[in-house]
């Protein structure tokens, strides 16, 4: 009876896994084309039939990011919890993650694609919308609370949201730079006052 090898899915999502790795750690621009076959332990001809391109392969690496990584900003997308909660739940969930050992520090929504030529244009596209998703779901947070006298009513939601996504997006440098969780769990604790003495200007 003839043997068959593993199914061709499972190499293809552990192939997958190791691009991941290697986009979080080196960027998109900076990891290449022979570095990824070579760490895939795969032909070009089977790259090209597994995933199409470079670019293509990417997509897909950001999609694998944000089911599983990437889950830790979904708090905000969920009305069910209190603003605040949602808020300060993704900030913690994402430093805790940002800065544990067993993958690449940072996020890869924000080092893959910081910098590039412009033909990485899509790339940079791609993962700024990802970020904005997550920007205009603590805006609306902001909103909520505002329209139930947690916070003035005169709050601007676009603006403190860039407050909380912008530190978000500086704990990637902040974890890459060998900033250890508990100082970034006390930087959280700062920057919830903002929160706190905005809702105490409404009580």
């Amino acid at each position: 009876m003839a043997r068959t090898g593993r199914p061709r899915e499972f190499e293809r999502d552990a192939a997958l896994q190791v691009a991941l790795r290697l986009f979080w750690q080196h960027g998109y621009e900076a990891t290449s084309l022979a570095q990824l076959r070579e760490a895939m332990g795969i032909s070009s001809a089977s790259f090209y039939a597994a995933f199409g391109s470079k670019e293509a392969l990417f997509d897909e690496v950001v999609r694998a990011y944000m089911a599983s990584y990437g889950r830790v900003t979904e708090a905000v997308a969920d009305d069910e919890l209190p603003p605040r909660e949602a808020i300060e739940r993704i900030l913690r969930a994402s430093a805790r993650m940002q800065t544990e050992p067993e993958h690449p520090t940072g996020c890869l929504m924000v080092l893959a694609g910081a910098a590039g030529s412009a033909d990485h244009e899509g790339v940079r596209a791609l993962l700024a919308e990802r970020r904005s998703a997550v920007r205009r779901n603590v805006a609306a947070c902001v909103r909520r609370a505002a329209e139930t006298g947690e916070l003035p009513a005169d709050t601007d939601p676009p603006s403190m949201a860039a407050t909380f996504t912008g530190f978000l997006w500086g704990v990637s440098v902040e974890s890459r730079d060998g900033t250890p969780a508990d100082c970034l769990d006390a930087a959280i604790d700062h920057l919830m006052q903002i929160w706190d003495a905005k809702a105490a200007a409404a009580a």
